[in-house]
């Protein structure tokens, strides 16, 4: 395979330095590069983003994590970490949808990231239903009592 190369275009400001539990509720900023700063034209017409982020505090072992128990729990299945929202993946993206709160020159304010501070982003999508959301999407009952605690 031919590699792939990402350059980020700015950074995460938050007060996390570890994952926290109650991410869906953190403010955090979003410091786009001032090179791609027209690139944010338009975005405050839009409720919700896509930010594709890079988890480079995350180390991958294929051994460890290709197949485990979600959140390393004894009641979870084993499953492949691609049926699995986990951090540990082999080219450590993540991808969360956030409440756009603020667009100001280079920096959005955005509610429910679960990046750490310092955590690079490499791409934003504003988030359109039509493209993004799924009617009655189908989750395995594992993920529903992982979700509850």
């Amino acid at each position: 395979m031919q590699a792939i190369s990402l350059y980020p275009i700015g950074h995460v400001e938050t007060a996390f330095q570890e994952g926290d539990p109650n991410w869906r509720k953190s403010v955090s900023t979003l410091v786009i590069d001032p090179a791609y700063a027209r690139g944010l034209t338009g975005l405050e017409n839009w409720s919700h983003l896509v930010v594709i982020f890079s988890m480079h505090m995350t180390t991958f072992d294929a051994e460890t994590h290709l197949l485990n128990r979600p959140a390393g729990r004894d009641d979870m299945p084993e499953t492949g970490v691609f049926a699995q929202r986990s951090h540990l993946t082999p080219n450590t993206l993540g991808m969360t949808v956030v409440k756009l709160l603020r667009v100001e020159h280079e920096r959005l304010t955005v509610q429910g990231l679960d990046a750490l501070d310092g955590t690079p982003i490499l791409d934003i999508k504003p988030y359109a239903p039509v493209y993004d959301g799924a009617a009655d999407p189908l989750v395995p009952v594992w993920f529903l009592r992982l979700m509850q605690g």
